[in-house]
């Protein structure tokens, strides 16, 4: 699944980005792939215009980008050093996006599916008791999508973004919609690790319609479970998918 559906779902702007912009999305793939161990020094600004074929500014103003992401940190003398992971500022877009395309880190997803069951069944509820119908509509089309996709399995995965986007939109708080980009990482990277077309999964699709049918009929504490519960199946798919050594 390319990182480009990410983007797209975030409505991102089409622009053609700059030079700077475009150097550091490769660095920040190479760093979060994990091609540069954390405190590790990557090539210098020569060495990289050079791989780049630009210029040394363009390369400064590209660590410049990496820097504010929490990814590098530059140190006259020493040079430019990688951050440690726990200091990268991880719901950011490109962050996010970078991981999608990126060797599957078992921590990181298990860490994404961690906040979603924290927040996700709260939205549901709250969508439950606050969604006007504009909103329901939002989410019951998000389903239809899904029940009716039968070709493209990406078409799929941002029908089932868009359900969980509505979702927390429906929930009228501001700081849940902040969030959906860490639904937009989780569903990619996990379509990819699972390696499995959730159309397939006849549950998966039933847990959705139910949630909807929940939400719309004010239900918020049966919308709650059901939440949980689609979040829980998703886990125990990738647990499959990885084995053991996936944290619950």
């Amino acid at each position: 699944m390319s990182e480009l559906v990410y983007y797209d779902l975030k409505r991102a702007t089409k622009m053609t980005p700059s030079l700077s912009v475009q150097v550091a999305r490769e660095l920040g793939r190479r760093i979060v792939a994990g091609s540069f161990e954390p405190g590790s020094l990557i090539e210098d600004e020569n060495a990289l215009a050079e791989r780049y074929q630009v210029s040394r500014v363009v390369i400064r103003d590209a660590v410049k980008i990496l820097v504010g992401k929490g990814l590098l940190d530059v140190r006259r003398g020493i040079g430019t050093k990688v951050r440690p992971r726990n200091e990268w500022i991880l719901l950011d877009d490109d962050v996010l996006a970078w991981h999608i395309t990126a060797p599957p880190n078992q921590e990181f997803i298990s860490q994404l599916m961690d906040v979603r069951l924290a927040f996700e069944p709260k939205a549901a509820r709250w969508a439950a008791e606050r969604a006007d119908a504009e909103a329901l509509k939002d989410i019951e089309d998000a389903v239809i999508r899904m029940e009716q996709e039968s070709g493209s399995l990406e078409k799929f995965v941002v029908a089932d973004a868009l359900f969980h986007k509505a979702v927390l939109r429906a929930a009228h708080n501001e700081f849940l919609t902040a969030m959906e980009g860490v639904i937009y990482s989780a569903l990619l990277v996990s379509v990819r690790i699972t390696n499995q077309d959730p159309r397939n999964n006849s549950d998966s699709v039933k847990f959705h319609r139910d949630v909807y049918e929940m939400i719309a009929a004010g239900d918020g504490s049966g919308a709650e479970q059901l939440t949980e519960k689609l979040l829980k199946d998703a886990i125990r798919r990738l647990k499959d998918a990885f084995g053991d050594s996936f944290r619950e």
